[in-house]
């Protein structure tokens, strides 16, 4: 089909409203996918108020996809019609250059994001390069799975690339979209897990996902009580912290990595670096090959994302659900278009 329904924003703050295109001719290396259901990350809200000067309008958000392909292009290789598959953040790259050939698509420099610049997933379709389209193992909750395609992704992807081992400590900071995930798929993966918060209340909460243990990142006496002790520390928030006193609770050669978009500059002494031989990174998403991975992980460990369900018909109410802090911890639209 070329004609696709969908929701979009006209401007920044705009509401969502019903919306149709053309989408045109089917590309050789594209497949089409009838969206089941699509979650609501932060990306999507930030995108539409156009914070960080890339949005197109009109916007139609969307990149945590779950759905089945419903046509393929005549250069598409390994998924077929009628497979269900997971799109996230990004829907297509160049595969030629070396970060693809080299297997991390993820950092192709002309790779294009699902909703900038192009149309995403709050819509009756979507197309994307047969790369991008990840088939869904048995065994998964395919309308709890959407959230993983990015949120998931976001953090399990420094798993692998940090080289996590299971006999590591590793410390989460932020419970909520991004962090419940890493508790969840750390305590799997093997490790002592620490949650990082800001807010007591969670603290239970922060257990029953899968910490061992939980400290106030507001309190400096708990911090230092951690002093080396931590092999890797995951941010997944987008607020300044007291970034030395977390270095300071990193083991030797123990890592500070940041998936969470602070806009303020991370600042950190040079001699804890030095002298511990720790270091300072962050990473995107993930490869499809690493998304692959994810998903036989959750699949075979039974994790499945904290949701919260509307009808994409109810897109305005489930984006002030958001814009609230009360989504607990991700939100999914199923799909009541036609």
């Amino acid at each position: 089909m070329s004609t696709i329904n969908a929701y979009a924003a006209s401007g920044p703050n705009a509401p969502f409203t019903p919306f149709e295109y053309d989408a045109g001719p089917l590309l050789p290396d594209q497949v089409e996918v009838r969206v089941a259901s699509c979650g609501i990350c932060h990306s999507d809200l930030s995108m539409r108020n156009n914070e960080w000067g890339l949005t197109a309008y009109p916007f139609i958000g969307g990149h945590e996809i779950v759905g089945t392909i419903t046509a393929v292009g005549d250069h598409v290789r390994k998924v077929q019609a009628g497979q269900t598959v997971g799109v996230g953040w990004t829907a297509e790259s160049c595969m030629s250059c070396p970060q693809c050939l080299g297997g991390d698509h993820n950092l192709c420099p002309t790779s294009t994001g699902t909703i900038v610049q192009r149309h995403g997933g709050f819509a009756t379709h979507v197309r994307v390069h047969w790369a991008w389209a990840v088939p869904l193992p048995e065994g998964l909750d395919a309308s709890r799975a959407g959230p993983l395609l990015c949120g998931g992704i976001t953090v399990f992807n420094p798993l692998v690339q940090l080289g996590i081992l299971p006999t590591h400590r590793v410390g989460v900071i932020g419970i909520g979209g991004l962090g419940h995930m890493a508790l969840k798929f750390l305590r799997a993966w093997g490790c002592e897990v620490v949650a990082f918060t800001s807010t007591d209340s969670k603290r239970e909460e922060a257990l029953r996902l899968g910490a061992h243990r939980v400290v106030n990142t507001r309190s400096a006496d708990d911090v230092a009580r951690l002093a080396g002790s931590l092999n890797a520390i995951l941010s997944t928030v987008n607020v300044s912290l007291d970034w030395n006193a977390l270095v300071g609770a990193l083991a030797p050669k123990g890592k500070l990595h940041t998936v969470g978009a602070v806009l303020d500059p991370i600042v950190v002494a040079a001699f804890p670096l030095i002298m511990g031989q720790r270091s300072l990174s962050g990473s995107p998403t993930g490869s499809p090959t690493v998304i692959d991975s994810m998903l036989d992980f959750a699949a075979r460990h039974g994790i499945a994302p904290t949701t919260e369900h509307f009808p994409m018909s109810k897109i305005n109410d489930a984006f002030a659900h958001l814009e609230s802090g009360k989504a607990r911890y991700r939100i999914v639209l199923e799909n009541d278009l036609n």
